[in-house]
């Protein structure tokens, strides 16, 4: 019984991180965190949908969605980064080229 009451505590602070990850200020951490749950859950329904046995275009549609969450927290970062100082403005094309 001891060893599952560990188990269930990683889990539990596994989901709930102390800090935010070093970098991002605390405010876009949680904006940013947020953007990939939303992203996580359409994920999710894009899975559901295939067992379920929905055709190519409900799924592409969905997983476009999707695809373009994960493209805003991307682009979300990398603002956070220009805004803090982190990278400078004139290399943001080299940094979307080196993720794109």
């Amino acid at each position: 019984m001891n060893s599952s009451k560990k188990i269930k505590k990683k889990v539990t602070a596994s989901r709930k991180p102390a800090s935010p990850p070093s970098g991002i200020a605390p405010e876009h951490a949680q904006a940013l965190i947020a953007r990939l749950r939303r992203a996580e859950g359409q994920v999710r329904a894009v899975a559901r949908l295939i067992e379920e046995g929905h055709g190519c275009d409900t799924v592409a549609q969905q997983l476009t969605a999707a695809r373009k969450a994960l493209d805003k927290s991307f682009y979300a970062l990398v603002g956070c980064a220009v805004e803090h100082g982190q990278v400078a403005p004139d290399e943001v094309s080299a940094l979307l080229a080196k993720y794109a």
